[in-house]
């Protein structure tokens, strides 16, 4: 599904430049759940955020199901996106004049998807993530938990093969935290493939491989 090789990203610092990712090679299986650990600043973020073609490596090669994406536009990058993956961001980044319902709706829009289809979705969301008595409230009106199943939801919504979870559970209490992770493993064993970033070795024991970074090298795999 993903093969990445020598993925350098690196900003200009000065006279010189400064590396937030080295020489990453890494592949990932279909239908795998990994997670991504390292200290603060090791690159986690830059690596996820590459791989959900959110940025652009400076250097090296990134296939997506046999698709050169390191040789695409912005606008390639944003429809293969679209087309295959999920995010799921620490801070919900749900649209805060937008109804839960609305929130739902919006990548089905994207997508030009019909009116009768998309009421249809958003129903069977809402349904599956037991927020239906929350789908006409604004993101402020609803808790951390609350909130962040309204971000998965609409993450899911259009059926992604990838979903990548930036410390989904970071801002959540460990019952809820506890929730949004057994409901990922859910999506993984149903066939979507995971990667997560996270702090916790408790989280990361959901995934079946651990990759750690140090400095932005890739330090480990387990």
């Amino acid at each position: 599904m993903i093969r990445m090789k020598d993925i350098t990203k690196s900003y200009k610092s000065g006279f010189g430049k400064e590396y937030v990712l080295r020489n990453i090679d890494l592949e990932v299986e279909e239908g795998e759940f990994i997670t991504i650990m390292g200290p603060s600043g090791a690159g986690k973020s830059t690596l996820l955020h590459i791989i959900g073609m959110l940025d652009n490596a400076s250097e090296g090669e990134y296939y997506f199901f046999d698709q050169a994406v390191h040789r695409m536009g912005e606008k390639q990058m944003t429809r293969l996106h679209q087309q295959y993956v999920g995010f799921i961001f620490q801070s919900y980044h749900l649209i805060d004049d937008l109804t839960v319902y609305e929130n739902l709706e919006t990548p089905l829009l994207y997508k030009k998807v019909k009116s009768s289809e998309r009421k249809g979705l958003v129903a069977e969301m809402l349904d599956r993530f037991n927020i239906v008595a929350k789908k006409n409230l604004f993101p402020n009106q609803l808790s951390g938990g609350q909130q962040q199943l309204a971000a998965i939801a609409r993450a899911v919504i259009m059926n992604p093969r990838l979903i990548l979870a930036d410390e989904p559970t970071g801002n959540l209490n460990s019952q809820q935290g506890k929730e949004i992770m057994e409901l990922m493993k859910k999506l993984n064993t149903e066939g979507t493939t995971i990667l997560q970033v996270t702090h916790s070795e408790e989280k990361a024991a959901y995934g079946n491989r651990i990759i750690h970074l140090l400095d932005g090298w890739l330090e480990k795999e387990e």
